[in-house]
């Protein structure tokens, strides 16, 4: 990724810089965000590679590896995951073939997920990059995550359900990903893949200061159109897209932030409303959107 990307959803090589992103969280650092000239989808321009890109997660702050609870805003994330623990559960139980089946979730975090999806008699196995993750999932939880390479070696067709929960789009090579999916899921089998979403009515309110785009940690910025047609590449087919409701509150309030605005919990809370009412009327306009895909293989 030190080098420009080719389009992972129409493989094309001409992009054009669609505008400069911040690093807010960590760095600082700029990056280009690009436009394919070709689909428009977007992309991060000059990401650290695989080897690199870890300095810009190293920071307490960055909740789903360190667990913090320290602000109001973190505090509030750790309320609505409690919240979106059960409504996750019900959509892999409602679209996937087998009840209590088996279930991999790649970028597993802290584990949280899937300690709640064993309480429900799920066979679960999680994916975590993050030694820090990793060790406070074995240690709360007693769920040994298996480290990132091992996703390689584990046994086809050997699950009924795979997730990521806003997790494609850190990933190097999500084709590689996609491809992998394809020979591990059961046949019929249910991928579920959480992404925020740049079509979305805050993405296009805050533009450049819209939290989502997170460069350079999101490599890739999969707008509805985008992630069905790349997954549809690898086999899968689209059977639903549900919102993730609460995200736009999050976002929009550290959009604000990042804009230095004056009261940025009060006027995220109003744009965050906003975008959650247009989205009653144009799911696609969701700022988080979950899509539910079946494998045909």
């Amino acid at each position: 990724m030190e080098t420009e990307p080719i389009c992972p959803v129409c493989g094309a090589s001409a992009c054009g810089i669609d505008f400069v992103g911040t690093d807010f969280f960590v760095s600082g650092d700029e990056f280009p965000v690009l436009r394919c000239s070709a689909c428009g989808f977007r992309m991060t321009g000059s990401a650290p590679g695989t080897e690199s890109i870890g300095k810009y997660y190293q920071s307490e702050e960055y909740v789903s590896h360190s667990n913090t609870s320290r602000g109001l805003v973190n505090r509030t994330y750790h309320l609505v995951r409690r919240f979106m623990l059960g409504q996750k559960y019900q959509m892999v139980n409602r679209y996937s073939a087998a009840a209590r089946g088996r279930l991999l979730d790649v970028g597993a975090g802290t584990g949280h997920f899937l300690h709640f999806m064993k309480g429900k008699q799920w066979e679960i196995t999680g994916i975590e990059k993050s030694d820090q993750a990793r060790a406070f999932a074995l240690n709360t939880w007693g769920i040994p995550l298996l480290p990132e390479n091992s996703l390689w070696s584990l046994q086809d067709h050997s699950f009924d359900a795979i997730t990521l929960w806003h997790v494609l789009e850190h990933l190097h090579q999500p084709g590689k990903y996609l491809e992998t999916f394809q020979r591990l899921i059961q046949p019929a089998g249910t991928l579920l893949i959480a992404l925020p979403n740049p079509a979305s009515f805050d993405a296009g309110y805050y533009k450049q200061h819209w939290a989502a785009w997170d460069v350079p940690r999101h490599l890739w910025h999969f707008a509805p159109d985008h992630i069905i047609r790349m997954a549809e590449t690898y086999g899968f087919k689209l059977r639903k897209i549900r919102r993730m409701p609460f995200d736009a509150f999050y976002v929009s309030i550290l959009s604000e932030k990042y804009r230095r605005s004056a009261f940025p919990i009060f006027r995220g809370l109003v744009v965050g409303t906003v975008s959650w009412l247009i989205s009653l009327f144009s799911k696609k306009n969701c700022s988080s959107l979950v899509y539910i895909f079946r494998a045909n293989n």
